[in-house]
């Protein structure tokens, strides 16, 4: 293997069997203002582009990831099954898989990209949470999926906006919590009227909690201040997107 792309690897007591790891924008070939390593197909970007930067990440894999059509929903896909991993890309916000080799794949530029297995590495999962996807429950439903209890997970906080940059409205942080009282502790007054500043690691690690996770680790690499490693839309606009994937190795 002669091609080598830097890529960020949880740093995670997960299973030996698990592996995992999140892309950055360097080592593609996207013109700005994707350079260079932009996986989305969705964003703008020349198609030949997003071809041969796929094509180098999956050089790296064990297969070709599952991608998604992200919604900034709930469903999650089961990409153990054949029509999932070949066919068109599933509308789903979350990916589950037992089988190795099969590889489950996110795209974020802010959002929050969730990496789950379980403590023996018979199942892994992705989640796209940005806080539409928090409050609507994927990290709950992705739990569900996997179906195996929680105190024998562990998850792991990818590169997302973080709490200094990522503002919202009045009516998101009510949102929160209406549904739990103590989601208050993500949120702090910003310097306008009705604005407040989100911290989406706190208010994801409130849900796993809540779900009975308590095994969560990573957290704390902001997309939005590091522009040279990621990619952030809050802070460009048009962008490129980061990949987090995670599968189980083949034996």
């Amino acid at each position: 293997m002669d091609l080598k792309l830097p890529l960020i690897r949880p740093d995670w007591p997960a299973p030996a069997a698990v592996r995992a790891c999140v892309t950055t924008r360097a080592g593609g070939v996207s013109a700005p203002p994707y350079d260079a390593l932009n996986l989305g197909a969705h964003v703008g970007d020349a198609a030949d582009a997003v071809v041969e930067n796929r094509a180098r990440l999956r050089r790296l894999l064990p297969a070709e990831p599952v991608w998604l059509n992200q919604v900034h929903g709930i469903e999650v896909a089961d990409v153990d099954h054949d029509d999932v991993a070949s066919g068109a890309p599933p509308v789903a916000d979350a990916a589950v898989a037992r089988q190795p080799g099969r590889v489950c794949a996110v795209l974020t530029a802010d959002c929050l990209p969730v990496l789950l297995c379980d403590e023996s590495g018979s199942v892994v999962a992705a989640a796209h949470a940005g806080w539409r996807g928090l409050l609507g429950g994927v990290l709950e439903a992705t739990l569900e999926r996997m179906a195996v209890p929680p105190h024998a997970t562990l998850a792991w906080l990818g590169p997302a906006i973080g709490p200094q940059a990522f503002e919202v409205g009045d009516e998101v942080r009510a949102a929160f919590i209406a549904q739990e009282a103590r989601a208050s502790r993500g949120f702090v007054p910003a310097a306008q009227a009705g604005k407040w500043m989100a911290d989406l690691y706190l208010l994801a690690r409130q849900r796993l909690e809540r779900a009975g996770v308590t095994r969560i680790h990573g957290g704390g690499l902001c997309t939005h201040s590091d522009a040279e490693r990621f990619y952030s839309y809050r802070r460009d606009g048009q962008t490129g997107r980061l990949a987090s994937l995670i599968w189980i190795a083949l034996p």
